[in-house]
């Protein structure tokens, strides 16, 4: 089943974010890799795919799990929250409709 996590990022965690970068996609590379992954990526702070210093205000990944624990034990072991550049994820069950 897919599930949906979406994930809240701190205030001012610009800095974080870039420094943790590489190891928070080397974790959805692997799930792309799986064919588990349908979607992943930020959320811009500003109307524009490149806000530059807005930075971001979270991040939404659509993946396949065995269960809504997994999806949750994947979501809590997130660089990006041990960084502190997450203050929560939420994750939930996602029911694919389209395309």
């Amino acid at each position: 089943m897919f599930y949906m996590i979406y994930s809240e990022d701190a205030a001012n965690s610009l800095e974080n974010r870039l420094a943790t970068r590489p190891a928070h996609l080397a974790r959805l590379q692997a799930l792309n890799e799986a064919g588990r992954l349908l979607l992943a990526g930020p959320l811009p702070a500003i109307d524009s795919n490149e806000p530059g210093g807005a930075g971001f205000t979270g991040s939404l990944v659509v993946a396949e799990f065995s269960s809504l624990a997994e999806a949750q034990s994947w979501a809590d072991s997130d660089p990006y929250l041990s960084a502190g550049v997450y203050v929560k994820s939420t994750v939930k069950p996602f029911k694919r409709v389209l395309p």
